[in-house]
């Protein structure tokens, strides 16, 4: 499977996933010009900025690893434009990775949700 090819599996994934646990898609796929958020979701009276990540090998670290200290930044810094260009909102908001790990046929062998992966900093 190509990385592109991991990516969109892996987020269609990841909204089942995530409704599975209750939470409310808003809207994915979220383009401003600092980059893209993958899934902005509500989790009850939080607002939730999603990025997934979908890995087939664990040759480089697992998909959590993944999330540099640079895309961390990236990250907040769409945050905070989503915030700015959306009304009614909830007060509360927090980033969290949907971690993904495909075998070589596709199947999946892991997801897991790190809730606040993305703190303030």
């Amino acid at each position: 499977m190509k990385r592109r090819e991991a990516g969109i599996l892996g987020e269609k994934l990841a909204q089942e996933f995530l409704r599975q646990k209750g939470y409310q898609i808003i809207e994915t796929n979220y383009r401003c010009r600092d980059g893209e958020i993958d899934i902005v979701a509500r989790q009850g009276e939080v607002l939730v900025f999603i990025e997934v990540r979908s890995k087939q090998s664990d040759k480089f670290g697992s998909p959590e690893e993944s999330v540099t200290p640079a895309k961390r930044a990236k990250l907040r810094l769409m945050a905070d434009h989503y915030l700015q260009n959306h009304v009614d909102l909830p007060d509360s908001w927090r980033i969290d990775v949907v971690a993904i790990e495909f075998d070589n046929k596709k199947t999946v062998k892991r997801i897991d949700i790190i809730e606040n992966a993305v703190g303030e900093e």
